[in-house]
């Protein structure tokens, strides 16, 4: 089963304790469609579930730095400010520059770390290993493997840690997981409450 890797600067509200089921939200603050479907689905969940769930939101970048950063995140939690492609999307099509929607889960900001710093750790081999399979690859498959991530990664200035070392896929992302940080369950993208409120409630038993 794999393990959910989570590393965050220190939490920015709240208060995040591991319980049996536990759910990650990980949205970026330049990110239209985490406030449009994201932030409203986990507000309602954490709201039904808190007393049995664990909750953290984890603001990332994996672009539009400059935009996704723990400052903006800490004036979205603060005062509802928007920025970006989120600011225009509420300008134009609601006439609102400020989100409405207060944000109650428990949340962090991802860490965030230059390229050169996250290729000269031990954590691209530590990725490539939690590739289904990769044990039963050759070591000349492993090797070319390796480079490929480290090639990929020496491209881009930064690295959000908890973004990369799961692999996600974008944003919004949510992750289902024990208190043992094994992935119970995972959904990217737009994905219907009542979907996320059945897998908790299985899980929970």
């Amino acid at each position: 089963m794999s393990k959910f890797y989570l590393n965050t600067e220190e939490l920015v509200q709240g208060e995040f304790v591991p319980k049996k089921v536990n759910i990650a939200f990980v949205f970026q603050v330049n990110c239209p469609g985490c406030f449009i479907y994201g932030i409203p689905i986990i507000n309602n969940l954490y709201r039904l579930f808190q007393k049995d769930v664990g909750f953290i939101g984890v603001a990332t970048a994996f672009e539009d730095f400059e935009f996704n950063n723990e400052a903006n995140l800490k004036l979205l939690l603060n005062n509802g400010t928007l920025v970006g492609a989120v600011k225009k999307h509420y300008e134009t099509n609601y006439g609102i520059s400020a989100y409405s929607e207060k944000i109650n889960f428990p949340a962090a900001f991802d860490k965030i770390v230059p390229s050169a710093e996250f290729l000269n750790s031990n954590k691209i081999e530590l990725m490539c290993a939690a590739i289904p399979n990769f044990s039963n690859f050759s070591d000349t498959e492993k090797e070319i493997l390796v480079k490929k991530v480290k090639s990929h990664y020496s491209q881009v200035p930064l690295v959000g840690e908890t973004f990369t070392m799961n692999q996600l896929q974008g944003t919004p992302s949510f992750i289902i997981f024990d208190e043992s940080y094994n992935i119970l369950g995972f959904h990217f993208g737009h994905i219907s409450e009542d979907i996320l409120q059945r897998r908790l409630m299985d899980f929970l038993g």
